[in-house]
Order: structure tokens, then sequence, then C-alpha cells
């Protein structure tokens, strides 16, 4: 079931958040994530839209949506990856916005060939700023209905 988030839902997506991020990025070290976390606490999760994936009243997915089009989180837990629940949460993000955009770490193979899968393509890539990890900036566009 996906729905949307619920102020309750901070801590279990906060948690499903640090512990899927650290395993997706094993080439950045675990304090840059601990140290950001403040950040998507307090900033990013309440300016954007999200839903969540639940499963048994557990959050086991999420989708955030920054300024109208930006993906700023899309994380499943590790255990529940590969069951469709990123690709509907990205589906239904489509259904809101005719233009998202995202930034991936070049070295998350796994995350840039599911973007891919899923329509979006590579527009742009620099350093993070931060890591110094080359991150590619990624967007898919609804298609134009002919008049």
């Amino acid at each position: 079931m996906i729905r949307r988030y619920q102020e309750q839902d901070l801590d279990a997506l906060m948690a499903l958040w640090l512990t899927t991020t650290i395993h997706a990025h094993p080439f950045i070290e675990q304090s840059y994530w601990l140290e950001s976390e403040p950040l998507v606490r307090n900033v990013y999760i309440p300016d954007a839209t999200t839903w969540v994936s639940c499963e048994n009243d557990k959050i086991i997915g999420f989708i955030s949506v920054m300024e109208q089009q930006f993906i700023g989180a899309l994380f499943v837990d590790f255990n529940q990856q590969g069951k469709g629940i990123g690709k509907a949460l990205i589906e239904l993000a489509k259904t809101h916005y005719p233009r998202l955009l995202l930034e991936v770490y070049r070295e998350n193979t796994h995350a840039l060939q599911f973007y891919l899968a899923m329509d979006f393509h590579i527009v742009s890539e620099q350093p993070h700023p931060e890591t110094q990890q080359v991150t590619l900036i990624m967007q898919w566009q609804a298609p134009l209905i002919a008049a």
C-alpha cells in the first residue's frame, strides 16, 4: 500500500533512510550520512512531498519530491528490493509531475540501472562538492500529447 507521508512516520522513515543509504553507498564514509541525518530530518523531509510504501503497517519504502520536480530520496528496504516497490513509487510520482529530476552517484550502478529502466536519462555529471564522488543528474519528461 502506498500512502502520503504523515508526521508520525518520521522516525521509521529516517531509520529506513539511514540503513539503506549506508548500504547503497559503500564508497562513501558512513560518517557523511550520519552528519547529514539532521538536515534530511529537519529540512528535506518537511519541505518535500513524500509517499511511503507500507506492508503490515511498516514502512518499507518511500519517495520524496522537492520543489515539484526533484526526487530528493527514493529508498526501499534492502530486503524488499526487486519486488516493484521502487517502480511503483516512481510511477506514482510520474502521475503528479510532468518532469522529474534526480541526482545519483555514478558508482551506485544498481540505482543508475534502475533509473535508466524507468526512462530517466543522464543530463549532466559533476563531482559532489562534499564527497568528491561523481554524481549524475538524470531527468524524466512526460511525453507530449499531440493536440
